[in-house]
């Protein structure tokens, strides 16, 4: 008899605590990480629901939404990993959401926002997310807790930021 080691424990809603449940209905992401395969591109998906938001607000209020929701994060993924008892579950996407939306800083700065450019932005933040190139790895590795959990993805949406902001200089200059 062997261990699945591809099999990921349920997450027992039912045996939580009322501010578990939430913490961790949070952590992921309302859900949006609990479908089974590629919880990290739906939880990124889920975020671009965020885009009329970022819109409807100017880019101070959004930035500093997306310092809140990342404070905010270090807690409900450290707690959620806690509640789990796994140090970076894929089904943790919280981080996903400010990760993904620091991507959209640059168009929205630009004012440039688009489904194409919503697309390229969401393309962009999944291979920084996924190929992890450094420090994303390093930080991956080495930081434990909410804190590494959510710096990775915040790296990896300054990564495909800072590409977007070099096609804008380099085309447009």
């Amino acid at each position: 008899m062997g261990i699945n080691i591809l099999h990921k424990p349920s997450i027992n809603f039912k045996a939580m605590s009322w501010t578990d449940r939430f913490i961790v209905f949070c952590g992921v992401g309302f859900g949006s990480g609990l479908l089974p395969k590629a919880p990290g591109t739906f939880g990124s998906a889920f975020a671009l629901l965020f885009i009329p938001l970022w819109l409807a607000i100017d880019l101070s209020s959004t930035i500093l939404a997306i310092i809140l929701m990342s404070l905010i994060g270090i807690y409900i993924c450290g707690h959620t990993a806690k509640v789990m008892g796994v140090h970076d579950d894929g089904r943790i996407v919280w981080d996903e959401f400010a990760g993904q939306s620091i991507t959209f800083l640059p168009l929205l700065y630009l004012n440039e926002m688009s489904w194409m450019w919503a697309l390229v932005g969401f393309t962009l933040f999944r291979l920084f997310d996924v190929w992890k190139p450094w420090p994303i790895r390093v930080i991956d590795r080495q930081i434990d807790g909410g804190f590494g959990i959510m710096l990775d993805d915040i790296i990896a949406g300054l990564w495909a930021a800072l590409c977007i902001l070099l096609y804008f200089y380099f085309t447009v200059a």
